[in-house]
């Protein structure tokens, strides 16, 4: 059992029950030590009959309550949930951050404490414990809660320690990716019923092709032109449809969609700490 820490979820939309579910599924604490929040009672009510945590739509309470504190809120919402709960924050409590956008200055400067913060940027498939997330520290951050954030954000997938100024790409890459690979299978299940299989057959080998593909990647630990030389032959099929793929600008188009999805977060970014009142020293 590695937390016998209380935590507080603060908000509890898919993405805090994500999290909040891995880590109960991989028995990593027990019900007890949880508490979600949420500003809709029947959300609320849902997460406790599923999970059996403990649940309130008073903030100061759960933070009371926590020795970690999972903030899951909006954007948007953000002054106002750090305006309501900073005063009742304590200093040895560690704060994550799943918001999008925010740095661990931002959420430093806001509450006006020297409390450890991770910034954490996971990714929709967290709900199925597949999750591609990325990881940083703040300035007040160590080691053990590096160790703490990677244990929670590792009981739904996949999590990569970076510096800061890298989270933008992060978002760019795995919390944008899925689009893309939805649009992928999109694409070949199309494609398959173009030449003639039911949708329904053409839906389940295109996915099952990503995710075996994907697998392979992950377990063999060989560069993906490796793998792919390996199912082209000489004058085959694979190779005529990789020609295809090559002159209609596959790879450009997918190297693109990363850059631009990462300059938009930096931008949001921006945006998002000035809709809050809040600015970095360098603004």
């Amino acid at each position: 059992m590695l937390f016998s820490r209380k935590i507080a979820f603060i908000g509890t939309g898919n993405m805090g029950e994500a999290l909040l579910g891995g880590l109960l599924k991989a028995e990593l604490t027990n019900p007890e030590n949880i508490i979600a929040t949420d500003v809709r009672e029947y959300r609320l009510d849902e997460v406790k009959k599923k999970w059996g945590v403990n649940t309130t739509t008073d903030n100061h309470r759960a933070v009371a309550f926590a020795d970690v504190i999972v903030l899951c809120v909006k954007p948007q919402a953000l002054s106002a949930v750090l305006s309501e709960i900073k005063a009742d924050i304590r200093d040895s409590q560690l704060i994550i951050s799943i918001i999008a956008g925010i740095t661990t200055r931002t959420i430093s400067k806001f509450i006006g404490k020297e409390n450890p913060i991770v910034r954490v940027m996971p990714n929709i498939p967290a709900v199925v414990d597949e999750a591609a997330s990325g990881l940083c520290l703040g300035e007040y951050a160590e080691e053990l809660h590096k160790e703490i954030a990677m244990k929670i954000l590792g009981a739904v997938g996949e999590v990569e320690a970076l510096p800061e100024e890298l989270m933008d790409v992060v978002t760019g890459l795995s919390g944008s990716g899925p689009a893309y690979i939805y649009m992928v299978i999109e694409a070949l299940t199309d494609g398959g019923v173009m030449m003639g299989l039911p949708r329904n057959i053409a839906t389940r080998l295109a996915t099952q092709t990503v995710l075996g593909s994907a697998k392979l990647v992950r377990e063999t630990l060989e560069h993906p032109a490796v793998l792919k030389d390996q199912v082209t032959t000489p004058g085959g099929t694979t190779i005529l449809a990789i020609k295809e793929l090559e002159e209609s600008g596959l790879r450009p188009m997918l190297i693109r969609a990363v850059e631009t999805a990462t300059n938009r977060s930096r931008e949001l970014s921006r945006f998002l700490e000035k809709k809050n009142n809040i600015h970095n020293d360098s603004d």
